[in-house]
């Protein structure tokens, strides 16, 4: 099975990924992982990027594309994948397509109100950096961290501005790439506002 996950920040995708790939044993992909992956292995391709990233530059759709293309020639993906993050253009999508064929595109749809509300409430400790939420795992006192009694704050980028804009931007960037795969009868909608064992269940139920 060789699958593309789409859906705004706070879908869940990443969390429904992990649980795919220990179901489906495939890996689960993202352009993340497979820059830094790159660069720990000092890939002709990898050390590239290594001086795009330290330049503080954005690595081009070329030579993310050639990236993805060097790591789904690696052997764990002979059986599947799941990529997360790529493409992220219909123009990277027909590059893509040049190189492997997707089974099918899995779009997490979520409201925004509900996005605002999984990503605002997130916190983090100052000094240990583990994760809380308001209201799905609060710290048994407010503001303080469990582990070692660190201040847990709002990283910028889940302060309610910076969700919307966020919101945006993938709107902006990935409606064309989910009307390219619809009008290829690849898409298949899960609605990602269920609690998690839902959306998972569907999720499995989808790709049979």
């Amino acid at each position: 099975m060789k699958m593309i996950l789409l859906g705004p920040p706070g879908a869940g995708k990443g969390t429904m990924a992990a649980r795919m790939k220990e179901e489906l044993n495939i890996p689960h992909i993202s352009t993340g992982d497979i820059f830094r992956a790159a660069i720990k292995n000092q890939t002709e391709l990898g050390v590239k990027v290594k001086a795009i990233i330290d330049r503080g530059d954005l690595v081009p759709d070329d030579l993310t594309v050639a990236l993805v293309k060097e790591r789904l020639s690696e052997d764990d993906t002979k059986t599947g994948y799941i990529l997360d993050g790529f493409p992220r253009t219909s123009g990277q999508a027909d590059a893509l397509a040049e190189f492997s064929a997707v089974d099918g595109v899995i779009n997490f749809t979520v409201s925004e109100e509900e996005v605002v509300r999984r990503l605002s409430g997130r916190r983090l400790c100052k000094e240990c950096g583990t994760g809380y939420h308001v209201e799905f795992i609060p710290p048994k006192k407010e503001g303080i961290c469990d582990k070692c009694g660190g201040e847990l704050y709002t990283r910028d980028d889940d302060q309610i501005d910076s969700i919307k804009n966020r919101l945006n931007v993938y709107a902006d960037s990935t409606e064309p790439l989910i009307s390219y795969y619809r009008e290829k009868g690849l898409i298949r909608d899960i609605d990602a506002g269920q609690n998690p064992d839902d959306v998972f269940a569907n999720f499995k139920k989808v790709i049979s």
